[in-house]
């Protein structure tokens, strides 16, 4: 079973399992996609990848516009927060300056080009195509924001602090997601044809993630693996939920959705139950309960 995921903390629960022999009953192959979900996206469709660990309005996007898969379940049940990035050589100082900026993305419709669009309407500022430059991964963008190819890229603040620190970046602005930001999504064939084996794949990765998130050494090891202060290990560490159930809101995929549509990443909205696995994902209705 190929999965595949960007090589970010929040993935070190898989890592951690794979170490720990918990899948040796499986032959999981895990891959590091530095492309992020646009390039999971493409790996899912063309079947050179069977389950993916991707950004939530990424994958609903792409399942709307014809990928052939499907959500299992959340993985993180937080938002996620972006930084906007831009050279520490630049004159950029505050989220204004950005207006008129050009955007570093990984992919078309991988988070850095969907969240830019998100940003800019919060900011009430109108984005083209033509604002953006695909640069494949983070080290290219870097190259990209130096030689002033571009001028901003958003990527996940805490992955991106080292450079920071460093005073090669400048962080100019922040964008938080409004929805749970990682789903565990899989190939339609291999939904109906291997539902055991992700069946058992899920509960190993939600007994992982719940024992993760009890460690006591967690916060050491994110700092340590990512090349993170201790202090901002341990800030990511308590602002971020791992789920350890099969649960997925409805209400947070038609929050997604509208928000696609509204930015013109998708042409309709659809039932969100088509977006998910029937067989592996328990919805949340999210109905409030009467309490008299």
């Amino acid at each position: 079973m190929r999965i595949g995921g960007v090589p970010e903390h929040f993935n070190l629960p898989w890592h951690l399992s794979i170490a720990k022999g918990y899948f040796k009953d499986l032959n999981v192959q895990w891959q590091d996609f530095a492309g992020g979900t646009g390039a999971m996206n493409k790996a899912l469709r063309d079947g050179s990848l069977d389950i993916a660990i991707l950004l939530t309005e990424g994958i609903a996007a792409d399942i709307i516009n014809g990928n052939p898969s499907q959500i299992l379940q959340t993985y993180i049940k937080s938002p996620l927060i972006w930084g906007l990035h831009t050279s520490a050589t630049r004159d950029f100082e505050k989220m204004s300056d950005l207006k008129k900026a050009k955007y570093a993305i990984s992919r078309l419709g991988s988070g850095s080009h969907l969240m830019a669009y998100i940003n800019a309407q919060n900011q009430n500022w109108q984005l083209t195509e033509n604002d953006f430059t695909v640069v494949g991964n983070f080290d290219t963008a870097r190259q990209s924001l130096h030689a002033s190819q571009t001028d901003v890229i958003l990527w996940e603040k805490f992955t991106t602090k080292p450079y920071v620190d460093s005073g090669e970046l400048k962080r100019v602005g922040e964008c938080v997601t409004p929805w749970s930001c990682f789903v565990i999504a899989a190939r339609n064939e291999i939904i109906e044809t291997r539902s055991a084996e992700l069946h058992q794949i899920l509960r190993t990765i939600n007994n992982a993630c719940y024992e993760f998130m009890d460690s006591p050494q967690a916060i050491s090891l994110v700092a340590e693996r990512y090349g993170l202060l201790y202090r901002d290990a341990e800030l990511w560490f308590y602002q971020t939920e791992w789920s350890s159930d099969n649960h997925i809101s409805e209400k947070m995929l038609n929050n997604v959705m509208n928000n696609l549509l509204s930015i013109g990443a998708i042409k309709n909205l659809v039932n969100p139950h088509t977006l998910c696995s029937t067989s592996h994902t328990n919805f949340v209705t999210d109905k409030p309960q009467k309490t008299w």
